[in-house]
């Protein structure tokens, strides 16, 4: 591919810091952009030496001021960006009875409208350009119902449905949408999590540590979704095989195993 100019959310850590570094050695122009600033300062050294020009910016993908910053800065130093990377997301966990209005809100906020967020800044500039492409990053919680995470799976849902509409809505501005949609794997997802759910914590980096894949791995696959212009990315196996059983299988069925594999995940955390 040719060099491209990329500016990835949440870029100063986990997947989006390891996607970050993979653009900087093809050579491309990257900007990441992550509220903790003092996490930002110490790694964009890193990035560029590998490409002289990358760049950290202090963004808060609640405040869309923030993201606006971001998009007229580029457009002065870059004259503009090729690919959005919309990555910055948080966790919540606990039963629907147990999760608080204020958690719903926290997480849509950052999870749902950070993306959005992303999204309505970015979209006027790169329909300006005559194209570009649009990354959100979602979940496999987007596409599966994993009790006692009703929050984080909907608005990780959410954003699938978002990806889906605009992929149809700015097809005719030649700009390409695509979701990508991990399973578990290590990152610092549990750093804010908010949970009600004790021990939650400890169960998460189990899982996450379980993983064949890391936050590189996911990286390289969101590399080649770009180059492929591919509308859905689900890197994990067993992710993609839960997919098609709940699309596949009736829902009784799906449901019954659905529970025995979370009863069998519950015993063996026991």
């Amino acid at each position: 591919m040719d060099h491209q100019r990329i500016v990835i959310t949440g870029g100063a850590s986990g997947l989006g810091f390891a996607l970050a570094q993979l653009a900087a050695k093809a050579g491309w122009r990257v900007c990441i952009v992550d509220r903790d600033e003092e996490r930002g300062q110490a790694v964009i050294g890193s990035l560029q030496r590998l490409q002289a020009d990358a760049l950290f910016m202090s963004c808060d993908v609640t405040r869309i001021s923030d993201l606006e910053q971001v998009a007229r800065t580029l457009t002065e130093r870059w004259q503009g960006v090729d690919i959005v990377v919309n990555n910055a997301g948080v966790a919540q966990v606990g039963k629907i009875t147990d999760t608080s209005i204020s958690d719903w809100q926290w997480i849509i906020d950052i999870n749902l409208l950070g993306v959005v967020r992303g999204c309505k800044v970015f979209v006027p500039l790169l329909q300006q350009q005559g194209g570009g492409h649009i990354i959100n990053v979602a979940s496999m919680a987007g596409l599966l119902d994993v009790p006692n995470m009703s929050a984080y799976n909907a608005t990780k849902a959410a954003v699938v449905s978002l990806s889906e509409t605009l992929q149809n809505e700015l097809a005719a501005d030649n700009i390409q949408v695509g979701v990508v949609c991990p399973s578990f794997f290590k990152t610092n997802l549990g750093k804010g999590m908010r949970s009600n759910i004790d021990g939650m914590e400890a169960k998460l980096d189990k899982l996450m540590a379980s993983s064949k894949l890391n936050a590189n791995d996911i990286a390289k696959t969101i590399m080649r979704a770009i180059e492929r212009k591919q509308s859905y990315t689900l890197p994990h196996r067993q992710g993609r095989f839960a997919w098609y059983l709940k699309r596949f299988l009736p829902r009784s069925l799906y449901r019954r195993m659905l529970h025995k594999t979370v009863k069998k995940h519950e015993k063996s955390e026991s």
